[in-house]
């Protein structure tokens, strides 16, 4: 079971983590990944989301010894308000190897 991808070195505690194989913009195989992750309103955010922000990343599953460079393919959220450091989201995000 995964518990963790890194995002160059950005860590995120994940579940629902899937591995599979699709073809990418060059059409080529590439790997994915998808997953889920919480995140706290606030500074939490606003971390996590910056993050994001860069689209492409060193990617590293350290359970599976799995590396790529891989690129966002899909991204999701559960709620939109991010001001209350009490509130929590559920992202969900796809990536894919790159390259």
């Amino acid at each position: 079971m995964v518990n963790e991808v890194i995002l160059d070195d950005f860590s995120l505690k994940v579940t629902g983590f899937e591995q599979g194989v699709s073809t990418n913009s060059s059409g080529k195989e590439a790997k994915t990944i998808r997953f889920d992750f919480e995140v706290r309103g606030g500074t939490e955010y606003h971390d996590v989301t910056v993050h994001l922000y860069k689209n492409t990343f060193d990617v590293k599953v350290p359970e599976l010894d799995l590396g790529f460079r891989g690129t966002i393919n899909n991204y999701s959220t559960s709620r939109t308000d991010f001001t209350d450091e009490n509130s929590s989201s559920l992202f969900s995000l796809e990536l894919i190897e790159i390259g």
